[in-house]
């Protein structure tokens, strides 16, 4: 055990080492300078914090509020994506692992979302916050743990957790709890002694700030130190090649009680069957601002000089003005005051011994002045200026202009949400990040098939869903980051789509304006199109005849399909109804097509497999592209001829068909004329088609401008009441001060 001590903290009792590597100074990092209080060092290696409850001001932290709907939804954070080709197992796969996730995530893991909204909390404010994902033996499945920036050491040479020598994670657990842990067989079951109850003045004076006191009996809290470092244990050496020591030290978690120094476990921290041996990590660093180390920069450290200036320039007014009122100074020797120790109430006269001359002679009260109005502006500039640091983004959009048109309203939003944005993208990163650590939690400890119970049905993953094949990613998107970024994204989509209906899916258009509002039960408003399925030949005549758009599938059979509609294409109504002609041509056209398809995949069948092989390895082998392009072009030079004699046919059969009204001039000039009544049918219905769809969009835009117009007036009117009652206030405070300036007579 003596190759421990070079990487735990001190062990008076089995292991005696030291931890110089592991101290953190918090003045030589600069917390002194840049906190909004005094940072006094203590001998024993400790700071004392010096502030005053409420006096800084740290405006901003509303934001977290936005992050929460945006990174946890009520639906679930968490979707996937497929890596490589998609298909159907891969697809049933991704599926069941997003179910899975989101199932734990909000149903099961019941921590996790009061432990989230704890953590984006604390992140404006101090800069780091960390997340610990790992498998809980006490209560059998994986959890994900908020981790204070102050509970988590690193050395001081460290630059992120992953090129950390030594990360020690400080555990405060009750003795009960650490009772069940030693029965269990996960720490040593050796007898440890009391903790302590001293407490820290920092935690004093947190608890100050919290409102909180001990009271009574309190239960007993041990503090452990899980310590991920690296050691070389003798007996457990890292083996090469030669099977010799290689000398490499390999990453393990051990336990140590602060009060006994006494080791609870030392476990191996990386794969048993990991022939690099990577240590598994199991925190995740969670960044407000990058910083110019290993932690990040929060609102504290950006406007912590503001905050102090304004509760300095504040400290100093209440002092003015206290001094102002209650004036102190000296007077005359001789001078005797009845109850002198007792103070003049007002409206109250006392009486005074003087040996003679004038009272007023007699006293000399110090020259205090009064509050000064110039301090009291540069108070109000300095909050200001924090508070258009911290909320941006809603400085820029209450102050613009309320009948702005859209273009300059997303200017404006983007330019106010720069910071934000930027800060969304870093907690979308290390959401990610914890996403990927908790599937491998779920990898390790899960059965090779588990069932589980949802609302309206039953559901299961495997074990083998865990794989490279899909990517686990958080629900949000990186680039947004409020619900007013997607709802004008989705309007000028909208805009865009209605002005040119032909090009774009209007469903799938409308669907993301209503999911950009939170609609619930889409389907009920708008009801999705119904699949396209294969029709025999009598229904495919029915939807030609209601104009309703039909196609071609492959495995029907091609050629009765074919001769149904020349069959069809004999009848009255049809030579009567050009447009009826068109989409049955149309169809007898896919027919063509899908038939030399088949035909050709018939006589190229080893060719076409051997085109899908080059096509994957394509991709690391360029020269296969030529061979694969030569293959290529045969099966489609033997599927044009196909196609072509196949054309040739159907040519013969629909002249045939035709040839009985052609001789007759009578009936040209009806096809003739009904063709012009046909063309123009068309053209009115989509000229009515796309005006419908214009009004449409017109009434979606109009209601979506109305509530957007209503809620900016609402804050532009709460706005205007907050400053007019701070004008207000301002102006009495001034009238007030200029009266105490006024001599007095």
């Amino acid at each position: 055990m003596a190759d421990i001590e070079k990487a735990l903290p001190n062990i008076n009792n089995k292991v005696e080492v030291e931890r110089p590597e592991l101290e953190v100074d918090l003045v030589d990092q600069g917390t002194d300078s840049d906190m909004p209080f005094d940072v006094t060092p203590l001998d024993d290696g400790g700071v004392e914090l010096d502030f005053e409850p409420g006096m800084q001001k740290i405006p901003g932290t509303e934001n977290h509020f936005d992050n929460l709907a945006e990174l946890l939804p009520a639906e679930g954070p968490v979707r996937t994506q497929i890596l490589g080709v998609s298909n159907q197992p891969k697809e049933q796969q991704s599926q069941r692992v997003k179910d899975f996730m989101n199932y734990q995530i909000m149903d099961v893991m019941k921590e996790y979302e009061p432990e989230f909204d704890q953590m984006l909390f604390h992140l404006p404010l101090a800069g780091s916050t960390f997340k610990k994902v790992y498998y809980d033996d006490l209560l059998g499945r994986g959890v994900s743990k908020f981790v204070p920036a102050d509970d988590l050491v690193v050395p001081y040479s460290a630059t992120s957790l992953e090129d950390a020598e030594a990360i020690i994670h400080v555990l405060k657990i009750s003795e009960n709890d650490l009772r069940k842990q030693q029965v269990n067989g996960f720490y040593r079951d050796v007898e440890l002694t009391k903790p302590s109850e001293t407490e820290d003045k920092v935690s004093k004076k947190e608890r100050e700030l919290d409102g909180t006191k001990k009271t009574g009996k309190a239960e007993e809290m041990y503090t452990l130190l899980e310590c991920h470092v690296n050691l070389d244990i003798e007996g457990f050496e890292d083996i090469g090649p030669d099977g010799q020591p290689t000398g490499i030290k390999l990453p393990y978690i051990v336990t140590i009680d602060e009060g006994s120094r006494e080791v609870l476990s030392i476990k191996r921290n990386f794969e048993q069957n990991d022939p690099k041996k990577q240590k598994i990590e199991y925190f995740v660093h969670f960044k407000f601002l990058p910083g110019l180390g290993f932690y990040g920069f929060g609102l504290i450290h950006m406007i912590g000089g503001l905050s102090r200036t304004a509760t300095s320039a504040l400290r100093q007014l209440l002092d003015a003005g206290t001094l102002s009122n209650l004036p102190a100074g000296f007077k005359q020797r001789g001078i005797r005051i009845k109850d002198e120790a007792q103070p003049i109430q007002p409206g109250e006269f006392k009486d005074v011994d003087a040996p003679g001359g004038n009272l007023r002679d007699a006293f000399f009260p110090l020259p205090y002045k009064e509050p000064s109005p110039t301090l009291l502006q540069l108070m109000g500039i300095v909050v200001q200026a924090g508070q258009r640091f911290a909320a941006i983004a809603d400085m820029q959009v209450g102050d613009g202009n309320q009948g702005a048109a859209v273009g300059t309203t997303v200017a404006l939003l983007e330019r106010g949400s720069r910071v934000m944005s930027a800060i969304h993208k870093r907690l979308y990163s290390s959401l990610r990040q914890e996403f990927k650590t908790l599937a491998k939690v779920f990898k390790t400890y899960l059965p090779p098939e588990y069932p589980y119970d949802v609302v309206g049905g039953e559901r299961n993953i495997k074990l083998t869903d865990f794989d490279d094949r899909i990517d686990i990613i958080p629900v949000a998107d990186p680039n947004i980051f409020s619900m007013s970024q997607r709802i004008t994204i989705a309007q000028t989509e909208l805009q865009l789509a209605t002005s040119n209906p032909q090009l774009h899916d209007m469903y799938t258009i409308y669907r993301k304006m209503y999911e950009a509002l939170g609609v619930k039960d889409i389907d009920k408003i708008l009801p999705p199109p119904a699949p396209k399925e294969p029709k025999d030949p009598a229904l495919e005549h029915i939807d030609a005849l209601t104009q309703k758009p039909f196609k071609a599938f492959r495995g029907q059979d091609h050629q009765a399909h074919m001769t149904a509609h020349l069959n069809f294409m004999e009848t009255n109504i049809v030579r009567n109804n050009p447009p009826v002609m068109v989409s049955i041509q149309k169809n007898i056209l896919e027919h063509i097509s899908l038939m030399g398809q088949e035909q050709v995949e018939m006589e190229f069948a080893e060719q076409v497999q051997q085109m899908q092989v080059m096509q994957q390895q394509a991709q690391i082998n360029p020269q296969l592209q030529q061979q694969l392009q030569m293959l290529n072009n045969q099966v489609e030079a033997r599927k044009a001829v196909l196609i072509a004699e196949m054309t040739e046919e159907f040519m013969k059969e629909e002249k045939r068909i035709t040839s009985q009204f052609d001789s007759d001039p009578l009936l040209k000039l009806k096809s003739r004329e009904v063709d012009l009544r046909a063309m123009e049918n068309d053209r009115k219905q989509q000229e009515m088609t796309s005006r419908q769809e214009i009004e449409r969009a017109k009434l979606m835009q109009d209601q979506v401008s109305t509530d957007k117009k209503l809620a900016q007036n609402e804050e532009l009117a709460d706005l205007r009441a907050d400053t007019s009652i701070e004008k207000q206030e301002m102006a009495n405070e001034n009238r007030l001060i200029l009266a105490n300036m006024k001599p007095k007579r």
